[in-house]
């Protein structure tokens, strides 16, 4: 058999294109042989595969345009080219490709379209044994789920231009259809033809494709041969999908037969919800496991101590077997009733709970699971990071600590310690045999779930964080993806004044791009085998994130990382001479002592400062970081400690710049360093150069490289699986952050009350992008009726201005206007609008909760917040309550999503 390729591309001199077939895939990832081809013209580009022994069903492969041994752009690689071997005479396959690049509906190849809203049924090709063969393959991904396309044409092998008589292909990939035609039957070697959108449903009217009729003109053909024509993306009059959503944690969803705590099987009966109010789409929070210290501070899921591991506090017990001790099963149901009626969630009673009945039942069933064909297929699968993850929670547990760095050494494990690894090695020592039981069953639950949500047409949404906690197993087991003398955060804004802390390590990424990002295609790969879409938290962190140094307590400190820090003749080519010791030292005098300390200055004088003089004062050793203030405030909440303590944080972080983390010889203006007293010494000339300084720096000097680092990142991982990507673009946001997300086509999250037009107070809905998530709030956010009481004169704009209505707003939000807020959401342009439980509640009076400050899952400023929100009402309550139901169909309906 012969393959003969073709494909037009202009080429520049020194350019080459290389067919790339694909060999062997893996998860994220695939190996593919490299053919040079060749070109007479500059334009069309030729290769011929002779002899070639068919290995399989089809062939799929991409093109790619080299320069030597550079490879400059590849096509787009989510979904290549595939050549179907159904002709069962075929000796030579003569195939006529277009370059692919990545498409603007790149979202409907998306698993959330293909196997969610628009899932159909994909086919291989008849097999047949026509002497010549003519195929006809195109993409047509805006079909619906219960459509089929076909082929009409002048010629009575295509119908003669014949509805009744169009011509059905098969859809043999996601979205591109096939059809092979008995060369024999065509009348003549030039036919034209039109492709048509047919339905299941005979009576709805076919949809034909825009554009002039399209013209075949075959060459001459011998027995033997086929000729592939990859034609075009087929364009039809369809409007473009859009869909509404619900946001809510699992944690806080709340069954009747739930254990203190949301779990899997709460999630499955919250897609039933989601789906019976017309709903398609369930977006939830991060769902790995978090145990460090076994107390409520682990309730963060933001900080994974495991990428794999899912929290076992998820666990459905209700699908395990039955205890089989009367007394144990007694006691455990009384616990469950009782941690399910709480208001909040306990977290430490609730985990501990879990964990025994976890115990109990891995003693009575868990010998006959380990040893089942299930949990071997799992175990292979999940070896790499299973074992890991098992030794870690066993090291853990054994030392009552997860700061590895307080682990006995390997050289100097003791005897007990090497039998529990090699017994972990072996899969047999018991203690580590449980927490792969744990996460089997996870892992089957939470796929079974993911698969449930797939049939009743509801997209499974999740979230992937944007860092891992520091003393977690990622952490322990390749640490050389990891810098751990920085901390990850968020520079000031809404939120909070002072930037986030949120403790993480940053990551190394000249290691993680050496190993082609295999980290993350790994951390995405999983997680396709729970969800059709993902939320990338805190996208920006692809960018530069905001490192902070490991002994300060706030972000006043950070500096993007990367970033192009100033040399000191940058600086002052600005027209800003750098005094370096008085730019780089705390800003402390007696005024500043009296205006931050009041009545305390001569006590901050006399134990937390010392003269340096002139008039100046510096920290003293014991006080010179702010780690070492949170440490000696440790445990003092009274008033004036609290006062004392955040003051000296204030004083350490009162510098006009920052020396680079990584080159001494460089500097970053320090953010937001305008509300100091630094900034307030210098003169009016100074301040002007420095404010311009500053805005270049923040808002320009950095875009272009910025643009490159998350090219050099996101696109491997936007490819690495088929899921629909979303992602947080809210914050300190570049310009070149939309130059990214546009390019690989990934979904903005919009939010009126925080617009990226920053000429506008609130952002106009009906100018959200099609590509983008509209949402009201978010877990980091108050809720609308929060918000609606938070700034009475804020309320009182937006009432009048954005919902153009008169007069003084109303307080407390009542439910007719809270519907009308979430109406206008849902008729905005965006793909998707994603409304959190607690907001679609606002709009009924009956069921809300009455006090809206218990609604609040996470307020950023506070990095030891307990998230404990629980829905008030059970999933069966709401199922039930068939007014609030069809009152949110009716607006989901009318919005037309």
């Amino acid at each position: 058999m012969n393959l003969h390729f073709n494909i037009d591309y202009h080429t520049s001199f020194g350019e080459e294109l290389v067919l790339n077939i694909i060999s062997s895939v893996s998860d994220g990832g695939h190996e593919a042989i490299p053919y040079r081809m060749g070109t007479l013209d500059g334009m069309r580009w030729t290769c011929e595969i002779g002899n070639v022994v068919k290995s399989g069903e089809y062939l799929d492969y991409y093109y790619s345009l080299v320069r030597g041994d550079q490879v400059l752009r590849r096509e787009w690689t989510l979904e290549t080219h595939r050549l179907e071997f159904a002709a069962q005479k075929a000796k030579n396959y003569t195939v006529y490709d277009h370059w692919t690049d990545i498409p603007d509906n790149a979202y409907l190849y998306s698993s959330a379209f293909t196997d969610t809203i628009n899932r159909r049924e994909r086919l291989r090709p008849s097999k047949h044994s026509f002497a010549r063969t003519v195929r006809l393959k195109v993409r047509a991904p805006q079909l619906r789920r219960n459509e089929r396309l076909a082929v009409l044409g002048d010629d009575a092998a295509l119908g003669n231009w014949s509805v009744l008589n169009a011509v059905s292909m098969v859809e043999h990939n996601y979205n591109e259809w096939l059809l092979d035609i008995d060369a024999s039957l065509l009348s003549s070697s030039r036919f034209e033809m039109k492709f048509v959108v047919l339905d299941e449903d005979v009576d709805v009217t076919p949809v034909w494709e825009l554009g002039s009729n399209r013209v075949i003109d075959l060459p001459e053909m011998e027995d033997g041969d086929i000729v592939v024509y990859e034609l075009p993306e087929a364009r039809f009059d369809l409007y473009d999908v859009k869909c509404a959503g619900t946001l809510v944690p699992v944690f806080s969803l709340r069954s009747e037969s739930s254990f203190g705590v949301g779990d899997f099987g709460d999630l499955r009966k919250m897609v039933d919800w989601v789906a019976r109010t017309g709903q398609r789409l369930l977006q939830i929070l991060p769902i790995n496991d978090t145990t460090i210290t076994h107390t409520w501070t682990d309730s963060y899921p933001y900080s994974c101590i495991s990428i794999f591991a899912l929290h076992p506090q998820y666990a459905d017990l209700t699908a395990l077997p039955p205890i089989k001790d009367e007394a144990v099963r007694e006691e455990m149901e009384q616990l469950r009733a009782e941690l399910n009626a709480l208001p909040q969630i306990d977290y430490e009673r609730v985990n501990n709970a879990k964990n025994r009945y976890l115990h109990v039942i891995f003693e009575q069933e868990g010998k006959a699971v380990l040893t089942s064909a299930g949990f071997k297929q799992f175990f292979s699968e999940a070896k790499s990071w299973l074992v890991p993850y098992a030794q870690y929670s066993l090291l853990r547990d054994k030392y009552g600590t997860a700061d590895f760095s307080q682990w006995p050494d390997h050289n100097t494990w003791d005897e007990a310690d090497r039998a529990s690894l090699t017994s972990a090695r072996n899969k047999a020592y018991k203690e580590v045999s449980f927490y792969y039981y744990v996460q089997y069953v996870l892992n089957c639950q939470m796929a079974a779930v993911h698969e449930y949500a797939r049939e009743r047409g509801v997209i499974l949404k999740g979230d992937i964080p944007i860092g891992v906690n520091r003393y977690g197993c990622d952490v322990w087991q390749e640490p050389r993806y990891f810098h751990l003398d920085g901390q990850a955060g968020a520079p000031p804004d809404d939120f909070s004044a002072n930037g986030q802390n949120w403790g993480f390590p940053t990551y190394n990424w000249e290691e993680m791009l050496a190993d082609n990002c295999a980290w993350w295609v790994r951390r995405f790969s999983n997680m396709s085998k729970y969800f059709d879409a993902y939320r990338i938290d805190h996208v920006l962190g692809f960018f530069r994130i905001w490192e902070i140094p490991i002994d300060s307590v706030h972000g006043l400190l950070g500096q993007f990382s990367p970033s192009l820090a100033m040399t000191v003749s940058e600086i002052e080519a600005y027209g800003l001479p750098f005094r370096e010791q008085e730019f780089l030292t705390p800003f402390i005098n007696d005024h500043v002592l009296d205006e931050v300390f009041k009545e305390h200055a001569q006590e901050v004088r006399e134990c937390y400062v010392e003269p340096a003089g002139d008039g100046f004062y510096r920290m003293r050793p014991d006080f010179d970081t702010q780690r070492k203030v949170e440490k000696a405030f440790e445990g003092k909440t009274d008033e004036v400690s609290v006062m004392l303590r955040d003051g000296l944080y204030a004083l350490i972080s009162d510098v006009l710049f920052i020396r680079d983390h990584r080159d001494a010889t460089k500097f970053h203006p320090r953010i937001a360093v305008q509300h100091d007293f630094i900034y307030e010494a210098l003169t009016e000339q100074e301040k002007f150069v420095f404010n311009r300084l500053y805005d270049d720096y923040y808002y320009r000097r950095n875009n272009q490289f910025w643009y490159r680092e998350a090219m050099n990142k996101l696109p491997r991982l936007v490819d690495a699986t088929r899921m629909l990507v979303c992602a947080e673009d809210l914050g300190m946001v570049p310009d070149c952050v939309p130059w990214v997300m546009n390019e690989l086509k990934i979904l903005s999250l919009e939010l009126q009350s925080m617009p990226k037009d920053p000429t506008v107070t609130f952002g106009h809905l009906s100018r959200n992008p099609y590509r983008s998530v509209c949402t009201i709030s978010s877990h980091d956010m108050p809720t609308l009726r929060q918000w609606w009481d938070e700034k009475p004169e804020r309320t009182q704009e937006y009432y009048n201005t954005m919902l153009y209505r008169g007069g003084e707003a109303p307080h407390p939000l009542p439910g007719w206007l809270a519907r009308d807020i979430i109406s206008r959401h849902l008729t905005s342009p965006s793909m998707l609008c994603v409304i959190s439980i607690q907001d679609w509640l606002a709009i009924d009076e009956r069921l809300r909760l009455a006090d809206a400050n218990a609604e609040r899952i996470n307020i950023p400023a506070n990095p030891r917040h307990y998230w404990r929100y629980r829905m008030h009402l059970t999933i069966e309550q709401l199922m039930k309550d068939d007014k609030f139901n069809e009152n949110l169909s009716d607006l989901i309906s009318q919005s037309g999503r």
